[in-house]
């Protein structure tokens, strides 16, 4: 099983919380690969790219409720050439500051909407962050990561032994 961890950011937080997970979480999974997303398009989630992987969407937000810029192409590829991505799960680490209530943690909850909208399913709740709380994201998130990866691969397992006896 591999992970990987597809990063939009704008100053390196979200980045580094993708590192704490890389280096935390190496025990739970073989392979964990960051992809920063600069440059990657929806061909990122094809079905050669996606056997055996996890998906994490490690993403901030930026101005008014964007995607960062790194990630703007990948989002915006995901409506200009939309496809089928029943064969994607993922998770989502979306990093915010309540200050800015209107636009809370939009970035991650923006690529979310559309990865569901594509046929992709996410395994677990979306996870928020708030800057405003002084805590650390790498920390918390990585705390998070450990007890997603858990459900996830079990919910991986479940459904490759239902297919198996099917």
């Amino acid at each position: 099983m591999k992970l990987k961890i597809l990063v939009g950011t704008m100053t390196s937080t979200a980045d580094y919380v993708a590192q704490a997970i890389q280096m935390d979480c190496a025990d739970l999974i073989d392979d964990i690969e960051i992809m920063l997303m600069d440059n990657l398009d929806i061909s990122a989630f094809h079905a050669n790219q996606a056997e055996n992987a996890l998906y994490l969407i490690c993403t901030s937000t930026y101005g008014q409720g964007d995607v960062p810029d790194n990630a703007r192409a990948l989002y915006e590829s995901m409506a200009a050439q939309p496809q089928f991505l029943g064969h994607v799960r993922y998770g989502v680490i979306a990093l915010g500051d309540r200050t800015y209530l209107q636009t809370f943690c939009f970035g991650g909850k923006k690529f979310d909407e559309r990865l569901q909208d594509l046929g992709a399913r996410r395994i677990g709740e979306v996870w928020c962050h708030d800057a405003s709380t002084g805590t650390m994201p790498e920390t918390e998130g990585t705390e998070w990561c450990r007890q997603w990866l858990t459900l996830a691969l079990q919910t991986l397992q479940t459904a490759a032994s239902s297919q198996t006896t099917a």
